[in-house]
């Protein structure tokens, strides 16, 4: 059976390492047991960008291959090695919030971290999660992230897990 058979559906969950991105793949593999889903864990890269100039890469650096390896790994670590549910990852070129909306039309949910990597300190949602839940053609959850020594939530039952907000597309 493949991700987009199951009988539960399908949840998409973006994950760059980030604190964040790990609570809402922690997230969504709850949800996907409870609801018999399937989950696709998604990653993205893109080439810096530059201006003027064009910057020289080693011959031998696969960003691609990189950043699968690193994908599996931050699976591995947060789910184990039997998760229970059906898992399959996807590392996708491109920028991640047009890769993620163009995964939303396939999926049933869109679960993000509220900040990732590239967020200003403080902010509440990050440019990604905030264009994902005005854009995704399916409903999204934002996980935000408690860090448990600064107590910056207001629910969740994990020590790290706090104020989920849904938002987005319209359900199917």
């Amino acid at each position: 059976m493949t991700a987009t058979e199951s009988s539960g559906g399908l949840i998409v969950v973006g994950v760059d390492g980030s604190d964040s991105s790990i609570d809402a793949l922690h997230w969504a593999a709850a949800q996907a047991k409870r609801t018999g889903s399937a989950l696709r864990v998604m990653a993205t890269w893109a080439y810096p960008s530059s201006l003027g100039w064009a910057p020289s890469w080693p011959e031998d650096w696969d960003p691609q291959k990189e950043t699968e390896n690193a994908l599996t790994k931050v699976i591995e670590d947060a789910l184990g090695s039997d998760p229970g549910i059906e898992v399959s990852q996807l590392v996708v070129e491109g920028h991640a919030a047009q890769v993620l909306v163009k995964a939303s039309e396939d999926a049933d949910l869109m679960v993000v971290g509220s900040r990732g990597h590239g967020a200003f300190t403080g902010m509440l949602l990050g440019s990604v999660s905030e264009y994902l839940a005005t854009h995704c053609r399916c409903p999204v959850l934002i996980v935000h992230y408690k860090d448990k020594d600064h107590g910056d939530s207001q629910t969740g039952d994990d020590h790290r897990t706090g104020v989920t907000k849904a938002g987005g597309g319209s359900a199917r």
